[in-house]
């Protein structure tokens, strides 16, 4: 099974210190490279800060164009990992190793399977 590991920080104020990004980047490619040669990594990265985010809502079949996250957090979606897991166990031991510290505050991660799309024909997304 698939899982998506979504990684959340604390949205640093100021940006990181050299060292601190260099401990997490660090972090981040230890992570990758072991899961990489396990053959389990099927794509990793991080995302560009919630200042870029553009969110899309439909009212009425209009669609309504906000610049920003969708919602106010102390916590961002700063990256993903999407990893071929035998188990929800086996992702659970994945996600301890990745790194959610950011400017001292912790993070978490989400983990959630992916089940693949539905055949052509089927009525319904599971949901």
């Amino acid at each position: 099974m698939r899982y998506m590991l979504l990684v959340y920080s604390s949205q640093p104020p100021d940006g990181l210190g050299q060292s601190e990004a260099a401990e997490i980047v660090a972090g981040h490619w230890r992570v990758m490279n072991e899961a990489a040669s396990k053959g389990i990594l099927q794509g990793a990265e991080p995302l560009a800060p919630v200042t870029t985010a553009t969110t899309v809502r439909m009212d009425g079949g209009k669609a309504l164009v906000t610049d920003g996250p969708f919602a106010e957090t102390k916590e961002h979606l700063a990256g993903y990992y999407i990893l071929e897991c035998e188990n929800l166990d086996e992702a659970i031991e994945w996600a301890a190793k990745i790194p959610t510290r950011c400017s001292g505050g912790p993070g978490c991660i989400e983990i959630r399977p992916l089940p693949g799309l539905p055949k052509p024909g089927a009525q319904k997304l599971d949901g």
